[in-house]
């Protein structure tokens, strides 16, 4: 690790290690309550849901991140009123804290209220803004993604290499439908549009965490989404990066935290899907 990255203990606690058990209880409790919920709202539009279960493994993951980093700044989905403006200011609130988790205790719960076993715990430690540890746990796979930064990406103990294809139409995308139906989901109708013709296929699976662990993998050659926050993609970017692949915004600028219309790649077609979808939205 360089000299200027911080050490990924505290007083002997790793931080890796505490996201991973946090990840695996939360996945574990998550997977037991599956069939069984009996709370069922919308917030930011029809397309967002939350449930007593995104709440509790929120609560859950907080208080075992507490007892061991009690001084640490953590920044949740379901602490956070809905819309992009609240997700945005919540944010920029903890722009300054030394160490932030960044957690979405489901991502993917439309998926999850359905019984469709594509939804994810996502959980991401930023040092002064910069993502150190990215974990993204699929509990009906029992599929762990860790990243450490300047350690690589694993799945199930293996190193992750992002994927090989070097052209869009040897590609395999995947993208989501945004919650905003009013400016996010017509412009990415118009990418979806643009690239369909043009790539190997399209997948919409409903979980950004897990397509960008996906594109970690070597599962995906791509994805993109517009309107996503912080919580989304925090610890999938690491994933991305620590894999070889490439992450920026729609405009093919370097990412951030700030970031919320995000690019992911193995890095080998990153400028050319950058450009489609700057010309699909005519920018």
């Amino acid at each position: 690790m360089e000299a200027n990255q911080p050490e990924s203990v505290i007083g002997g606690k790793s931080f890796t290690a505490v996201a991973v058990n946090c990840a695996a209880k939360a996945g574990e409790w998550i997977k037991s309550k599956l069939g069984n919920i009996t709370q069922l709202d919308t917030k930011y539009s029809m397309h967002d849901l939350v449930t007593e279960v995104d709440k509790g493994a929120e609560r859950m993951i907080r208080n075992l991140i507490g007892t061991h980093f009690p001084t640490h700044s953590f920044l949740g989905e379901e602490g956070v009123e809905p819309g992009p403006e609240a997700s945005a200011r919540a944010l920029k609130e903890k722009s300054e804290a030394e160490y932030l988790w960044i957690v979405d205790p489901v991502d993917g719960t439309t998926n999850y209220v359905h019984g469709f076993p594509f939804y994810s715990v996502s959980i991401a430690l930023a040092h002064r803004g910069q993502v150190i540890v990215g974990v993204v746990y699929d509990p009906s796979r029992d599929e762990l993604f860790v990243a450490e930064r300047g350690k690589g990406a694993y799945v199930h103990g293996r190193k992750m290499k992002a994927s090989p294809e070097n052209a869009l139409n040897q590609s395999l995308l995947a993208t989501g439908f945004p919650a905003d139906q009013h400016v996010a989901l017509p412009a990415n109708l118009k990418s979806i549009q643009a690239l369909a013709p043009q790539v190997r296929n399209l997948r919409v699976a409903g979980s950004a965490a897990l397509h960008l662990a996906y594109v970690a993998a070597g599962r995906l050659s791509g994805f993109w989404e517009y309107n996503l926050s912080s919580w989304d993609i925090a610890a999938g970017s690491l994933l991305v990066e620590e894999a070889g692949g490439r992450m920026s915004d729609i405009g093919g600028e370097p990412y951030h935290l700030g970031v919320r219309n995000v690019v992911a790649s193995n890095g080998l077609v990153h400028d050319a899907l950058v450009a489609e979808l700057k010309a699909a939205s005519g920018t």
